[in-house]
């Protein structure tokens, strides 16, 4: 393939990337979606509810048929499974927060303990952490959370296990839907979890956990997991996930120092986030870092040596490093112990 046809490509698909979107924007305005998500219907019945000749409504269905976010049986039309992801998580496609990003990227970040992060996003993480549930299985089988049997296992603290004399625990600080909590407890029938947040998302936590029959090993504490009150040196593990990088460098420096003041000698700080590799980040990984900075006062997305050094000032020691494979966005773990 020559140069020119490449960029022609190229072009191709990024003007189809923009279609796409305004192709789901006039669907979701002309009604569609939501006819749709009362149940299965004909073409005549989907253009008596949205106004459209029915030679018109087709055009417009067949690229959302193409996308994946309707489908068609026979007769009939029938919204997708992802499509009823976005009516009931992004239904306006996230236009509230795209629309802002121009005034956004004029602002300079923030770095103190004030910056503010909306509390929308983290309600936004936690209402789709359960897409996350291969990545958190993954996640803790990396930490040794299961039935192995104990012992030391060098630069890794202490592994988990059900042959364990007394059960570990971890605080979940920042719980959100705790789908990653959820998963090490899944893996660790002895584990107890803590989970902190607002109300809402403890909701959210518990039913997990009850939907997994955990519920019986999980406890609660109310409040902002920047500053709630916290037991000190209680736990095994103080896990933070999807959480450090909407926070300024003061905030994340303060969080780190709750979650090692909360943590046993020889144990383990936890935090699973988006980090900024060696290698070229992807178009989701990309996308997500440019949401942060125009969604918070002093978000951003750390380079690795970064995120380590924080680590290490906040008194931990031994700090690894993994991707996670099974993430879809490129999600990482990093782990330091407490001495």
């Amino acid at each position: 393939m020559s140069a020119q046809d490449r960029t022609l490509d190229h072009y191709q698909e990024l003007m189809t990337i923009n279609a796409t979107s305004h192709v789901l924007r006039t669907g979701r305005e002309l009604g569609l979606f939501d006819a749709l998500l009362e149940g299965q219907k004909t073409l005549e019945v989907l253009a008596e509810r949205t106004g459209l000749p029915e030679s018109r409504l087709l055009l417009l269905l067949r690229p959302l048929t193409s996308v994946g976010i309707i489908e068609k049986y026979a007769e009939d039309y029938a919204i997708s499974s992802v499509a009823r992801l976005l009516c009931q998580y992004d239904a306006d496609l996230g236009d509230a927060i795209w629309q802002g990003a121009p005034a956004g990227l004029k602002s300079e970040p923030q770095s103190s303990a004030d910056a503010a992060v909306p509390q929308s996003r983290f309600d936004s993480i936690a209402a789709t952490q359960w897409v996350h549930t291969p990545a958190a299985m993954q996640a803790a089988e990396i930490l040794d959370f299961g039935p192995t049997p104990g012992e030391e296992d060098e630069g890794a603290g202490t592994v988990l296990s059900s042959g364990d004399s007394a059960p570990q625990t971890l605080l979940d600080l920042g719980c959100g839907s705790a789908v990653w909590s959820c998963a090490a407890a899944h893996r660790d029938p002895q584990l107890r979890v803590t989970l902190v947040d607002h109300p809402g998302a403890l909701e959210a936590a518990l039913a997990t956990a009850n939907s997994i029959e955990l519920g019986d090993r999980f406890e609660s504490i109310q409040g902002d997991a920047l500053t709630t009150e916290l037991p000190e040196g209680q736990f095994d593990h103080v896990l933070i996930a999807q959480r450090l990088n909407s926070y300024s460098p003061d905030q994340i420096r303060l969080m780190l120092q709750r979650a090692t003041s909360a943590v046993k000698s020889g144990g383990r700080v936890i935090v699973i986030d988006s980090f900024e590799g060696p290698n070229r980040p992807s178009l989701a990984e990309s996308i997500e870092a440019l949401r942060i900075g125009i969604e918070t006062e002093g978000g951003a997305v750390p380079e690795l040596k970064e995120a380590q050094e924080r680590m290490k000032a906040a008194g931990l020691e031994s700090i690894q490093f993994t991707f996670i494979a099974a993430s879809r966005v490129g999600l990482g773990l990093m782990t330091g112990i407490k001495p």
